[in-house]
C-alpha cells in the first residue's frame, strides 16, 4: 500500500523529469534555430561576395576595353563589402583578370581570360575559383 506522502514524491519526481525533458527539447530547438540562422547568413554573404566579384570583374573588363595596354590592381568598396582585381599580361593580345569579392569572412574569387583584338575584347574564359 502506497502512502499519501510517497505518492506526492512520485508526482514531484514525474514533474521534474518531464520538465527536464521539455527543457532539453526546447534547448535543442533553440540551438538548431541559431545554426539555421547562421547558415542563412553565410549563404547571403556568399551571394553578396559573388556579386561584388562580378562587379569588379566587369570594372576590370571596362578598364581593358578603354585601354588595351592596361595592367594593374584596383580595389572597390561596394555595399557591405569590397572587391579587388588584378589585370596581368598573359600575352601581347591576352589578359588574365583575377578578382576577389569579400563580405565579412566570405571570399569569392573569379578568374577571367580575355583576348584583345584591334576593335574589341573577347572573354575566352570566366570561372569561379576556390
Amino acid at each position: 500500500m502506497v502512502r499519501a506522502h510517497e505518492s506526492g514524491y512520485v508526482a514531484l519526481l514525474s514533474v521534474l523529469v518531464t520538465g527536464a525533458a521539455a527543457t532539453a527539447i526546447a534547448l535543442a530547438l533553440l540551438v538548431n534555430g541559431a545554426d539555421s540562422q547562421r547558415v542563412v547568413l553565410v549563404e547571403q554573404q556568399s551571394r553578396q561576395a559573388r556579386g561584388l566579384a562580378v562587379a569588379c570583374a566587369e570594372e576590370a573588363l571596362q578598364q581593358v576595353h578603354d585601354n588595351a595596354a592596361f595592367s594593374g590592381t584596383n580595389m572597390l568598396s561596394l555595399g557591405q563589402g569590397s572587391c579587388n582585381y588584378t589585370v596581368s599580361l598573359a600575352s601581347p593580345t591576352a589578359r588574365s583578370i583575377v578578382v576577389a569579392g569579400t563580405v565579412r569572412n566570405v571570399v569569392k574569387k573569379i578568374q577571367v581570360y580575355v583576348t584583345i583584338n584591334t576593335s574589341s575584347i573577347s572573354i575566352t574564359s570566366w570561372q569561379e575559383v576556390s
